[in-house]
């Protein structure tokens, strides 16, 4: 199995149950893992042979962009779904991480996959 990723991924968006929170976009991380749908890419060297992580960070970013969550779980989901669908990913694994939101905290968030692992 290929697998695509892109790591620290910083998004502006509104995040947060209060709606203090909401109010103004902040920064979040996303680790993304990928699988491809074939490999043929590492043969044929054609970007049309996988999926083009350029446009996939683009449409993430769109997306956060006319969208909030109150939960960092919804927004993970949401993600994954779009890159399944949208990208015809066979499987993605992804961390959503909100730095510095809780005093004496680095990060927090959530880390989740979704679909089957191609063999």
């Amino acid at each position: 199995m290929d697998i695509i990723f892109l790591s620290e991924v910083k998004i502006q968006t509104k995040l947060g149950v209060p709606e203090w929170e909401r109010m103004v976009p902040q920064t979040i991380v996303l680790d993304i893992e990928i699988a491809m749908p074939h490999n043929q890419s590492c043969t044929t060297d054609k970007i049309g042979d996988t999926i083009d992580y350029g446009l996939v960070v683009g449409r993430l970013r769109d997306t956060l962009n006319e969208k909030s969550f109150k939960l960092v779980e919804a927004l993970a989901e949401h993600l994954c779904q779009l890159i399944i669908k949208e990208f015809k990913a066979p499987w993605v694994k992804i961390k959503v991480a909100k730095p510095g939101i809780l005093p004496g905290v680095k990060s927090l968030g959530v880390v989740i996959e979704r679909g089957c692992i191609p063999n």
